[in-house]
């Protein structure tokens, strides 16, 4: 069973950092897509950044620039490096990867499986 955890969320200043790490277990990830969605409240879950099998990223167009999604297949992990953030950033963060390989479609797929989500505060 795929089980993913995520951490480094909490509280932090506009303009400040923050990492997301996402740890995968219960099968191989190597070659399924793997990414981060948010939701704030009142809102549906959105699109942050994904990473394909072959390291190819996709970013929504809010954070380009800012964010940096990465993937260590010989740790089952992806990571989400966070910079000049902004309150609008706030929102629980997902991470997500696809049940099997296809060819990257920008997000995670198909039939993702789902963390729990960390929350992400960002103080003005």
């Amino acid at each position: 069973q795929v089980q993913l955890v995520e951490s480094g969320g909490g509280l932090v200043q506009a303009g400040g950092s923050m990492r997301l790490l996402c740890a995968a277990s219960g099968s191989t990830f190597s070659r399924k897509a793997m990414g981060w969605y948010r939701q704030a409240p009142g809102s549906q879950r959105e699109l942050v950044a994904a990473v394909g099998s072959g390291g190819e990223t996709n970013y929504a167009d809010s954070v380009k620039g800012r964010f940096t999604i990465s993937r260590h297949n010989a740790e089952n992990t992806v990571s989400l490096q966070m910079d000049i953030l902004k309150p609008e950033d706030t929102a629980v963060y997902y991470c997500c990867v696809g049940e099997r390989y296809v060819r990257f479609t920008g997000r995670c797929h198909p039939a993702p499986t789902w963390g729990r989500g960390t929350q992400v505060t960002v103080s003005s």
